[in-house]
């Protein structure tokens, strides 16, 4: 062993036991491994962040921005409303469910997935009188068998796609991953659809985990030519029943009606007063063509400000208030966004309404829904009265927001996931993340070129603000990344790569390629059940091509291996993120995820390996 394999191996050594350790975070211990490889000599001053400009570190960061703008236009929304079930027992509603969450992380980053389905799983576990967490778990564990099945679906795939095109075979396409991937999902997401979710502890969630709004109240104008439009009030509220969602009132004409009769027909402009869950209320507007009162009356607004300005000569130089807010806002790159605010007991809102208080002429902001918890009322939302401990749920710039909150001693309550569908806006994501897709997977653009002109898309077309364009990035994932990626690099130049796939070969396997594989697998496995998996990647790549070339067998079946195996981390809560977004709503203990994980793990290497042999033959 050479001083410089010494030197990288006590670097990763201690890079590994940090990573396992958990007391700093991953992108700190990334950076201080790549600091110290350049402090003893390892890697060039010049070359220390070439990473930040690797191909896979734009991809990431690129699909990042996309899924985020898939999940505020409410596209995901509307795709689960015609997919899960409304009415079904347990396994089949968490079959879909899974299956869903594998179908999207696919093409989209899987936390994203993730976050996206659990309000409904939510729902689902409350339909079904099950513990949160059995719906919860193979909910994330889907997301992540997901990931494995194209090159986009997790990092760990582009990781080793660049690790083969710097070996000079070029980089994996968009779905060489996808027939073992595809397998091993399908298998993984019907073995936890019968039996796995079972194996789930059960576990009582606390009641004061967090803040409960309650209810929201807002009101509903029915669009020409909507789905609601034509149906009966009982059909419409059997169909909010899907949601927990009910009308408690509506508005015809001005005239308000706390007790509609059910056999009365819906018509267009009609306004429905609606009791809804926070989460649920983009799902109730979109399955049933509605839009928001509040939303109707600003573009009324804002169309008859533009028709006066083009009937009047001197139109442009007498913008009123809402229109001169509105270029304010245009011109900074802000964007609308939802914010819920709780009124303080000395809020001077207290006996006024949203009219009185000129929201939108002196803020520019909308109120969209109120949430109380003494009593329900069927008055204008404009007019209605606001109370303390009220919650008001606000559209606006977050400035605006802001702004407001500290002029009437509001308190922002943490974001939660609210959103309020653009069908518009969420045809043009779909429709951009689809070609984007089928650049890359046809091979017309690479990878990280497509989802750059995705972004690029959604920038210009204002599918993403401006302003969350870089907050949708995960900077840590990204620091990790460009970090690695030269360390790892390290590990091939000093010959380290070389020495581990040697020793692996004549005293484990002993020079039984099979054995390699599966031992690859595993270890890359095993490693991201306790550190990050695009770390795992990015070690083992090296050691994969090195057992190759000593065996003089086809990389692509070991770099697949290592590709699998560091996508696959169910054993414990911080292997994966989607594993630690789970553990407090699910009310898990850090044991609790090796009942239903390592029966997915021994399943993944059953199903795996002869595949691996049959599509990537050695």
């Amino acid at each position: 062993m050479t001083q410089d394999q010494g030197l990288i191996f006590a670097i990763l050594a201690a890079t590994i036991g940090m990573f396992v350790w958990g007391r700093w975070r991953h992108d700190v211990i990334a950076l201080g491994s790549l600091l110290a490889c350049v402090m003893v000599g390892l890697i060039p001053d010049a070359q220390a962040f070439s990473g930040f400009g690797h191909p896979a570190v734009i991809t990431v960061a690129c699909v990042l921005v996309l899924s985020y703008g898939l999940q505020i236009t409410g596209a995901v929304d509307a795709l689960a409303q015609r997919v899960l079930p409304s009415n079904a027992g347990p396994v089949f509603s968490i079959a879909a469910l899974t299956g869903l969450g594998a179908l999207l992380s696919a093409f989209m980053n899987n936390v994203g997935a993730l976050a996206l389905l659990m309000p409904i799983a939510l729902q689902i576990a409350r339909k079904q009188e099950l513990p949160p967490g059995r719906v919860l778990m193979p909910l994330a564990f889907g997301t992540i068998l997901g990931g494995m099945t194209t090159l986009i679906g997790t990092p760990p795939n582009l990781i080793v796609s660049s690790f083969r095109a710097q070996s000079g075979a070029g980089p994996f396409s968009m779905f060489d991953f996808s027939p073992v991937g595809i397998a091993v999902a399908l298998t993984g997401v019907l073995f936890i659809a019968l039996l796995g979710w079972r194996l789930v502890p059960r576990r009582e969630v606390s009641s004061a985990a967090s803040f409960d709004t309650g209810t929201y109240l807002t009101e509903a104008r029915v669009k020409p030519g909507a789905k609601s439009a034509g149906k009966t009030l009982r059909e419409v509220e059997l169909l909010l029943d899907e949601a927990d969602a009910q009308v408690i009132g509506m508005v015809r004409n001005e005239l308000r009606l706390s007790a509609p009769n059910p056999r009365r027909i819906l018509q267009a402009d009609d306004v429905l007063v609606i009791e809804a869950e926070p989460e649920a209320l983009g799902g109730v507007l979109g399955k049933l063509g509605l839009q928001l009162e509040a939303e109707h009356e600003e573009a009324k607004k804002n169309k008859q400000a533009k028709e006066d300005s083009k009937a009047a000569a001197r139109g442009a130089a007498k913008h009123d208030d809402e229109d001169g807010n509105s270029e304010k806002k245009e011109a900074r790159g802000d964007a609308d966004v939802l914010q819920e605010l709780l009124v303080r007991p000395d809020s001077q809102l207290i006996g006024r309404s949203a009219s009185s208080t000129r929201l939108r002429s002196r803020y520019s902001l909308n109120l969209l829904a109120i949430s109380r918890a003494s009593h329900r009322s069927i008055k204008r939302l404009r007019s209605t009265l606001i109370e303390r401990g009220d919650v008001l749920l606000m559209q606006g710039a977050p400035g605006d927001i802001s702004e407001f909150a500290g002029d009437y001693a509001c308190v922002p309550l943490a974001a939660r996931a609210i959103s309020i569908p653009n069908p518009g806006q969420a045809g043009l994501a779909l429709g951009v993340m689809l070609l984007a897709v089928l650049a890359a997977g046809f091979g017309l653009l690479s990878a990280a070129v497509a989802f750059a002109a995705g972004v690029l898309v959604f920038m210009v077309m204002r599918v993403v603000p401006l302003r969350a364009v870089y907050e949708s990035i995960d900077w840590p994932v990204i620091v990790l990344l460009g970090a690695l990626i030269p360390v790892a690099g390290a590990m091939s130049s000093t010959g380290a790569a070389d020495l581990l796939a040697q020793l692996l070969m004549e005293h484990v396997a002993q020079g039984n390629p099979v054995i390699v594989l599966t031992l690859l697998l595993v270890v890359s496995m095993t490693l991201s059940d306790f550190m990050n998996n695009a770390a795992t990647a990015a070690v083992m790549c090296q050691i994969a091509l090195s057992a190759a070339s000593q065996l003089g067998v086809n990389p692509d079946s070991l770099l697949m291996a290592v590709a699998i195996g560091a996508s696959c981390s169910f054993l414990t809560p911080i292997g994966h993120q989607n594993n630690t977004l789970i553990l407090s709503p699910g009310g898990f203990r850090f044991g609790d995820y090796w009942r239903l994980g390592l029966p997915m793990e021994i399943l993944v290497v059953l199903v795996s390996v002869p595949l691996l042999l049959v599509v990537w033959p050695l």
